[in-house]
């Protein structure tokens, strides 16, 4: 029998296709389609969207001092999230073929489609790339370590984490140990990305 928490994630599953289908809305409400993961606006909607452009040269006098200095802490985060990336891309690509784990599509979570915007100029298309990768190279490493916690360790928490990944759902119930004996090493949990890479 279905555990009632699986078959919440499952519900919410259903709103995140919910929520596909509202960026697909919003697509046509803001004039652009998206084609091989080109962003691509109308003309009529380029040229009203560049008269929100703020200039480069004006954009460099900070607001605020504080924005200021926050800056330096900002982007000295570049260099542990480099060093992430690096020790998590060399895990990914040792570990999963051994455990027959398939390997996750980094251009799936790092993705850069705010340089299409003309309304950001030059210096705010730079912010948003530092921010696209490192909020993406995150969602990478999640998607990572989820797909290895459903190898080794699919077991749900005894209490209701503020946060969980997509695999969670397939987890066996805390306390089951019939359960985490079949999914234990399971890889037949995998095979959907198997038959569509």
């Amino acid at each position: 029998m279905d555990s009632k928490i699986k078959n919440i994630l499952e519900r919410m599953d259903s709103l995140n296709e919910s929520l596909r289908k509202e960026y697909a809305r919003l697509s046509k409400k803001y004039g652009f389609l998206i084609k091989q993961k080109r962003i691509v606006f109308s003309a009529r909607i380029r040229k009203r969207n560049r008269k929100f452009r703020i200039p480069a040269w004006k954009y460099v006098i900070p607001k605020s001092i504080l924005h200021l200095l926050a800056m330096p802490f900002i982007y000295m985060m570049i260099v542990p999230a480099v060093i992430l990336d690096v020790f998590i891309t060399v895990y990914h690509w040792a570990v999963f073929p051994l455990c027959g784990i398939p390997k996750v599509k980094r251009n799936e979570y790092i993705i850069y489609d705010r340089r299409f915007l003309d309304y950001l100029n030059v210096i705010q298309k730079v912010h948003c790339l530092y921010c696209s990768y490192v909020n993406g190279l995150f969602a990478y490493c999640l998607e990572i370590s989820a797909r290895t916690e459903r190898y080794w360790c699919p077991i749900k928490a005894a209490q209701k984490p503020n946060g969980y990944h997509n695999w969670y759902k397939d987890f066996a119930d805390y306390g089951s140990p019939e359960e985490w004996n079949r999914k234990f090493n399971d890889q037949k949990a995998f095979e959907e990305f198997k038959k569509h890479p």
